[in-house]
């Protein structure tokens, strides 16, 4: 056993920093990962009212929860539980069109766990008490590791290299990572830790976030990804659940508790990072509506920091059959052009002008329109002479001729919602349309 964990001590020392081969072996197939998506994410207001978070479009063609499922794939971990609770149905029809390629035969699967209360009259309580009320699963499947993730993060990350780390370093748990500006670290569970990376208190949210030691400027932060060995995660919930004072979340609860008792070791996401530029790990929680506009800015740029064109890690998703984008017209003042933007399959560019911007499938412009800097969702169609700058139209809006969005900040905050940075979110009940069932 002591030659068996030095051996894993030497590869995993070559393969941090990003260098060598990814680490997918038997510590990846002996894993599960659950992925907690039951959240509205209630910050990116009137963008959940249908869906929630980790359903929200992404980047074009994708849902936000790709990008962890993606992770997981890449990783080689195939046997994957989601979790869902809040309006759900957009959510469980995507995974059910786009990630059915697993293959039962070989143990490979995406389970969907919606709250059903099995264990009483609750729905899910906190993120312990959905590992808690799916006990019965975890056990029937006997891994070895359990990854626990969120579904609503946008970052691509080797989840091989996290394990190899975790066993190495004979931890009960092991919690991801990363540095961020102190100033924002209160919006995240900060983590204190001694030279050997082992944890030595774990804060939620704090007002006045810790501070790293030598870097007074910057704080450690949990990711919300974890990996526990198995039969310590079954003991520590159940323990949980008995109390009658927990909240039943690992951030708030079982973590905190964990780590005073228990060999906790933090993992610098900076050593399982995939395909971050000029070496700066790229993770973003888009869980506001600023950061969810500046994320999908952020792929529009020329390099951009999270890199989607990347063979050896692909995003994968469900691929709608669509033709591809058209721009149409020529003449001086209507002309089809999209410049420093992402256009995706079925669009149609008619005479008009995108700067900036990302559009979603089978979206339609109108002639002498202008579109800058915006996120447009899929289905939306934008009518003649209209003007769309620095804003958010959520699928299946009809803009009409001639309106102006995100020029007139007092006027749109009449009609719409218009975030503290200027960004206005734009969703068809607020123009009057009702696309969501029958009221």
């Amino acid at each position: 056993m002591q030659d068996d964990e030095e051996a894993l001590k030497q590869v995993y020392t070559t393969t941090r920093g990003g260098q060598g081969p990814r680490f997918v072996s038997q510590l990846t197939r002996e894993a599960f990962a659950l992925v907690l998506a039951g959240g509205r994410g209630s910050r990116l207001k009137q963008l959940t009212d249908w869906r929630s978070k980790p359903a929200v479009p992404f980047a074009g063609k994708f849902r936000i929860i790709d990008f962890t499922l993606s992770n997981c794939i890449n990783s080689g971990i195939r046997r994957i539980g989601v979790a869902t609770q809040y309006k759900s149905q957009s959510l469980i029809h995507h995974l059910q069109r786009g990630w059915g390629f697993l293959d039962g035969r070989l143990n490979e699967f995406i389970d969907l766990l919606p709250a059903q209360q099995q264990l009483g009259e609750e729905w899910y309580k906190g993120t312990a008490d959905a590992v808690f009320q799916n006990l019965d699963m975890l056990r029937r499947n006997h891994p070895k590791y359990v990854v626990v993730l969120a579904g609503d993060h946008v970052y691509k990350m080797d989840y091989g290299r996290m394990l190899a780390f975790h066993v190495a370093e004979q931890a009960d748990l092991t919690v991801a990572c990363m540095e961020v500006p102190r100033e924002e670290a209160s919006a995240f569970g900060i983590i204190s830790v001694n030279d050997d990376w082992r944890v030595t208190r774990f804060t939620e949210k704090p007002k006045d976030p810790e501070a790293m030691p030598g870097k007074p400027e910057r704080a450690l932060v949990s990711m919300g990804v974890y990996v526990f060995n198995a039969s310590f995660l079954f003991e520590q919930v159940i323990r949980d659940s008995d109390d009658p004072a927990s909240s039943h979340d690992f951030g708030k609860d079982v973590i905190p508790h964990i780590v005073q008792r228990y060999r906790v070791f933090a993992h610098d996401f900076a050593e399982s990072c995939v395909g971050g530029q000029e070496g700066r790990p790229y993770w973003k929680d888009v869980g506001t509506l600023d950061a969810y506009w500046e994320a999908n800015m952020d792929i529009v740029h020329v390099i951009p920091e999270l890199n989607l064109y990347d063979n050896n890690w692909p995003i994968w998703t469900y691929q709608e059959q669509l033709p591809p984008a058209k721009f149409i017209f020529d003449d001086e003042d209507r002309r089809g052009k999209a410049i420093d933007s992402i256009v995706s399959g079925g669009c149609i560019v008619s005479g008009a002008a995108v700067r900036r911007s990302l559009l979603f499938s089978d979206v339609r412009i109108d002639e002498r329109s202008v579109v800058e800097d915006s996120v447009i969702l899929p289905k939306v169609r934008i009518g003649r002479h209209a003007v769309v700058k620095r804003a958010i139209l959520d699928k299946r809006c009809r803009i009409p001729d001639g309106m102006r969005i995100g020029v007139d900040r007092a006027e749109d905050a009449r009609r719409f919602h218009v975030t503290e940075r200027g960004i206005t979110l734009v969703t068809p009940e607020m123009l009057g349309q009702q696309v969501h069932g029958v009221r």
